[in-house]
């Protein structure tokens, strides 16, 4: 049950906790583990509050939403955070701009351009099929209906999922808007607003599972051009919300984050808790 390899200080504290034991089939103790993953969500959270803000504001004209999608692939590893692809991206989102698609490309990842250039082409076609709010709402509900209408045309079975509109580009947009508003964010106690479930979340659910923390194992894929199964988004956001239970003072977003620090597999992790 113990992490190989860990990266970073939540990943080696969860090995000491393992080995401590105390919890359900000799695991780590539960609220230890709560803990952890609130505490090695403080400092991913203030990165990301930062980011954000600092993105809004340099992109004050474009539409948020945008802003917040392209945010929204940094995060997840599609891209590289940096504010010259987010003008591009906004571009391509606008506009499906050809020359703004070739510069975006140029910020890619390990795993290549395809996931950029499929990740703005299909946003592009889902701002043309869904109409959000013009500017971020300042509660909870609202950003809730907003993902619901953006999750709408992606569960109907009369419309092609554009490629690389999984789990992640599904609801990651949701999040990034949230981490504009750090005081709406930390009123996330429940699962009106889902996060996204992939890539290191998904890791991290499946570490606890393995430790005894979860009794079911998270649902879906890792990877975000996988099949996209709706009902994944809903089962492990239910997951994140029974770790949140027995402990006060935290939030949805707080799960998140500390679950990305104990599942990711990126070595600048160390730097992040």
């Amino acid at each position: 049950m113990k992490i190989a390899n860990p990266l970073n200080p939540v990943q080696v504290e969860f090995n000491e906790l393992c080995d401590k034991g105390g919890g359900a089939g000799g695991g780590p103790a539960r609220t230890k583990v709560q803990e952890l993953l609130h505490q090695g969500s403080k400092k991913l959270n203030a990165l990301a509050y930062d980011e954000i803000s600092q993105h809004l504001k340099t992109f004050s004209s474009a539409n948020p939403w945008h802003v917040c999608f392209a945010v929204g692939l940094g995060w997840g590893h599609l891209a590289k955070i940096d504010e010259n692809f987010t003008a591009a991206a906004i571009e391509v989102l606008t506009d499906l701009d050809p020359a703004a698609l070739s510069v975006a490309k140029t910020f890619h990842m390990e795993r290549g351009p395809s996931p950029i250039e499929h990740s703005l082409r299909g946003g592009y076609l889902m701002f043309q099929r869904v109409k959000l709010p013009a500017t971020l709402p300042d509660d909870l509900k609202m950003i809730g209906r907003a993902q619901e209408r953006w999750l709408s045309p992606l569960v109907s079975p009369s419309m092609d999922r554009p490629k690389y509109i999984g789990s992640w580009n599904a609801t990651a947009m949701f999040m990034v808007a949230l981490f504009s508003k750090p005081a709406l964010a930390a009123t996330l106690t429940n699962r009106e607003v889902m996060l996204p479930p992939g890539g290191p979340i998904f890791n991290g659910l499946k570490i606890l599972h393995k430790a005894k923390i979860l009794k079911t194992p998270p649902s879906g894929n890792e990877l975000d051009d996988e099949a996209f199964e709706p009902g994944s988004i809903y089962e492990n956001n239910a997951l994140m919300a029974e770790l949140l239970q027995g402990r006060q003072g935290w939030s949805m977003i707080d799960v998140h984050s500390g679950l990305y620090m104990l599942g990711t597999r990126y070595p600048q992790s160390k730097d992040w808790a």
